[in-house]
């Protein structure tokens, strides 16, 4: 099977579980959310940031972070690649401007004060951190922040999800888990993590791991 190929299936899939699945009962499976590790980094990415500005939530989801940045009076653009799940955002939000845009397109240049990305790269496959990141990079005015998270798998679980794809004949590099929940995942070390942000233009500026989360706070170098 190319390679190619199969990760395309995959992040199609993702798409349509996301919008068709799991859109319309996403705030009762997941009412809990932000947890308590996800606020305290939330509050320490909105004091990084000089003031009202504009803030990029990306893969936002059914926006349950939104409230908390509109709180700060932030103006929020909301991007997802799953149409369900922006319709959800829009019907709570219905002034916040929402784009159906995968993070592997944003294109935004030099446009956001701040940045989010929570609890969503692990959909991501190795071959596009990097590019995402850059894409976060050029997004960000000059000096702006981003906050994302990482979700963590246990070492035994992801080899074991390496040997299950290799038997499968699946094209698989090690981290990544394609029948996580039904949908793909990939796990990263946090050092490979480091070094994509470093490759990216940006500066590491605070992490550290809470709720099955490894937290990253990140700068754009000027």
């Amino acid at each position: 099977m190319d390679r190619k190929e199969w990760l395309n299936q995959q992040r199609r899939e993702a798409e349509q579980r996301y919008s068709n699945w799991w859109a319309p009962l996403y705030d009762e499976k997941y009412g809990l959310y932000p947890n308590a590790s996800h606020q305290d980094y939330m509050q320490k990415f909105l004091r990084l940031l000089a003031g009202p500005g504009t803030v990029l939530d990306a893969a936002c989801g059914a926006g349950r972070y939104v409230p908390m940045l509109l709180e700060k009076g932030h103006s929020v653009v909301g991007i997802d690649q799953a149409q369900g799940m922006l319709d959800k955002a829009k019907s709570k939000f219905p002034t916040v401007h929402v784009e159906k845009i995968g993070l592997q397109e944003i294109s935004y240049s030099e446009v956001f004060d701040g940045a989010i990305c929570m609890d969503s790269l692990e959909h991501v496959c190795p071959e596009d951190w990097l590019p995402i990141f850059e894409n976060f990079q050029r997004a960000l005015k000059p000096g702006g922040y981003l906050y994302f998270t990482v979700e963590i798998a246990s070492e035994d679980e992801v080899k074991l999800a390496f040997q299950q794809g290799q038997e499968l004949g699946l094209p698989i590099i090690y981290g990544e888990w394609p029948n996580n929940d039904d949908v793909y995942h990939f796990y990263p070390s946090m050092s490979q993590v480091r070094e994509w942000l470093l490759q990216a233009g940006l500066k590491l500026v605070e992490e550290d791991e809470g709720d099955g989360y490894h937290h990253f706070v990140a700068r754009k170098v000027d």
